[in-house]
């Protein structure tokens, strides 16, 4: 088997939650056009070909079942893709929480077999999450959706239910899942994409598109495209990933280990802060 076969999906099914626009679209094209049969599950519907579209509301445990009746036969690689920005109501359930339930019912289902692939999408918010693990720990051992819910709602008061706590829930889910997962033969990764224009980017532009601005002036680069993330996905999901898991993957030009080394000292505060190197 070349390279070439271990990127290709033929024969093989993609499910991508969350596939009506932005990078969750892009991923599935990419699977596409490396061969996979793409199935998309979104609330919102989906615009272009795919093999099924199967609408899902994530916030709902019912619907999430009643989706995964429409699918039948295996999934080799989940593009958990969808997610919501903050001051939305349902921000864990949408950003997290459906996602593990799918993954649960998948397991359960015997629809993710060995020689499968997860790949979350996460942000660079969610950095610095090991520095908050134990509580991240204490979420993720609720058993399932509704003690999940209720955990956050008991912490609401608190302040500490954000986009950031989200995403951080998906590093640490990603990092503890890796082992357990990976003795039934399948992989978890996720990705952490640097300024990404796409249709959430978009509605938080001044603060999500001119982050490290002038880092990608002084290199030349510019902002990511979904496509660029789709391609990532696709291969962290792909064979030629093999030995890969349980990580998130910086894919932002090098600008965050450019700050925290301080090879380019304008990013380092920032960068120190996000992850819990400085207090504020």
């Amino acid at each position: 088997m070349t390279i070439v076969d271990r990127l290709r999906y033929d024969g093989k099914r993609a499910l991508v939650v969350g596939g009506a626009t932005g990078m969750g679209a892009a991923a599935a094209k990419s699977a596409a056009e490396l061969g996979a049969e793409v199935i998309v599950m979104d609330y919102a519907p989906v615009s272009y070909d795919v093999a099924k579209s199967i609408q899902v509301d994530l916030r709902d445990t019912a619907s999430i079942d009643a989706a995964l009746e429409q699918l039948d036969g295996p999934v080799h690689a989940v593009f958990s893709a969808a997610g919501i920005a903050d001051g939305t109501t349902d921000l864990m359930a949408i950003n997290f929480l459906g996602h593990r339930h799918l993954i649960e019912r998948l397991l359960e289902r015997n629809q993710l077999p060995s020689g499968s692939a997860i790949c979350f999408i996460s942000s660079v918010a969610g950095m610095g999450w090991e520095n908050d693990l134990d509580l991240l720990t204490e979420f993720l051992v609720t058993p399932d959706f509704a003690s999940a819910q209720e955990w956050v709602k008991a912490h609401e008061a608190e302040g500490i239910i954000h986009y950031g706590f989200s995403k951080k829930v998906v590093n640490a889910y990603v990092a503890t899942q890796g082992y357990p997962l990976l003795k039934k033969g399948i992989r978890i990764n996720a990705i952490c994409p640097g300024p990404t224009d796409t249709p959430l980017a978009q509605s938080n532009a001044d603060l999500w598109l001119t982050f490290a601005q002038d880092y990608r002036d002084e290199t030349g680069s510019k902002v990511h495209t979904p496509e660029q993330m789709g391609d990532v996905m696709a291969f962290l999901n792909s064979a030629a990933a093999f030995g890969i898991s349980g990580i998130t993957l910086l894919v932002d030009y090098g600008h965050t280990m450019a700050s925290l080394t301080n090879a380019y000292p304008p990013g380092k505060p920032i960068i120190d802060i996000i992850m819990g190197r400085v207090k504020l």
